[in-house]
């Protein structure tokens, strides 16, 4: 059985270390609240020492299933989505504390039998963001507008991958061109739209080897494929019409397909340059990826922390967390992409105090030592 902590109390934390970009963020806020932290990456470490819980990002049933038979506390925080593990038959061990960044999620693991799961948004490490200072800036992270993120235009694109009827390809990509169009409502998961004879033929050109370790329900995993193939067209549809009005620049992985248009810069580090790209772009885009119900993405997060101005497409929890207008701008459609831009790239003070406003918000909200005592707490 999994001891008692309460907020407030010195931790003595065995951290599982993935290489997750925002691990040392993380553990230095843990450290900075008087945590104790110790990094391990072989499963066979839970129970060979004392310590109060172990901790990841992202839930993985391998931790649980040892922290269940030490009786360890076991503290996950999901930033991904989808994330399948969630779906393991080990999510209902009374060791867990799962902490899901998208309410919509948490909502239908709750009403699916999960025991401990929670809510809580994702934060950044204000003070690595507030010590840069953003004095010396390489020429080469100055833009007008700025891109950073995933095209999934590779090997896991699963969509473009299936040989479907021509028939069958041709509705679903209505679907996609559709979906591309709404924001904070999502079509594809509408029987009216992919109904029981439609997912029927997509289970025989879609097909999975079950391993029996999840609970997953297939079905779900194919929307998913669509959602994502909503995002890789999204993406470079509206990359493509940026770059047909402004310097437009994309920061993204060395086997993404280039956009006509846009300087592709290949990847930025988490640590060392992605804050100056933030800060220095006149423009940072958001586009969610499909996948996410609801949530705000740490994306979000990590350009507000940086002190860049942003615009985003529309989710719920964004419109609810951050003011509109004042903290960042939403749209509500791919026309308004270019209309915002275009708007905020002539009214540079109202930009920079946008800008602001959303650093401030993300520091008072959504500081790791804003959150950690709430994760913390079992």
């Amino acid at each position: 059985m999994a001891v008692n902590v309460y907020v407030g109390d010195e931790m003595r934390i065995l951290y599982y270390d993935w290489d997750e970009f925002n691990g040392e963020d993380c553990r230095d806020a843990m450290r900075r609240l008087g945590h104790e932290v110790e990094t391990f990456r072989d499963y066979d470490e839970i129970g060979k020492r004392d310590y109060d819980c172990v901790f990841s990002f992202d839930y993985y049933p391998e931790i649980a299933e040892n922290c269940h038979k030490q009786g360890m506390n076991y503290i996950s925080w999901v930033f991904d989505c989808p994330h399948y593990p969630l779906y393991s038959n080990t999510i209902s061990y009374e060791e867990n504390c799962i902490h899901i960044f998208d309410q919509k999620l948490c909502d239908e693991l709750k009403h699916q039998g999960a025991k401990n799961v929670y809510h809580t948004p994702l934060g950044v490490n204000e003070e690595r963001l507030k010590s840069i200072g953003f004095t010396e800036i390489p020429e080469s992270y100055i833009h007008d507008v700025t891109f950073l993120g995933n095209l999934y235009d590779n090997e896991f694109n699963f969509f473009d991958q299936a040989t479907f009827p021509d028939d069958l390809k041709a509705y679903l990509e209505d679907v996609i061109d559709a979906q591309q169009l709404i924001y904070g409502r999502d079509i594809i998961s509408d029987k009216r739209v992919i109904d029981d004879s439609v997912m029927e033929v997509l289970r025989n050109f879609i097909q999975f080897e079950d391993t029996g370790k999840y609970n997953v329900d297939y079905d779900r995993v194919i929307l998913d494929i669509i959602r994502k193939k909503v995002t890789v067209s999204e993406r470079r549809k509206i990359l493509e019409a940026l770059g047909a009005c402004f310097d437009t620049t994309l920061y993204t992985t060395p086997d993404a397909k280039p956009i006509q248009g846009v300087n592709t810069l290949g990847l930025a580090d988490y640590n060392s340059q992605m804050p100056y790209i933030f800060h220095n772009s006149k423009i940072n885009i958001n586009m969610t990826f499909r996948c996410i119900p609801s949530g705000i993405p740490l994306r979000v997060m990590d350009v507000l922390g940086s002190g860049g101005f942003l615009i985003t497409t529309y989710q719920d929890e964004i419109a609810e967390y951050f003011e509109e207008d004042k903290d960042l701008v939403i749209v509500r459609s791919p026309e308004e992409f270019i209309e915002k831009t275009a708007y905020y790239l002539e009214n540079d003070e109202e930009r920079k105090e946008i800008a602001q406003n959303g650093q401030k918000k993300v520091f008072e909200k959504f500081a790791y030592t804003k959150l950690l005592p709430e994760v913390l707490a079992l």
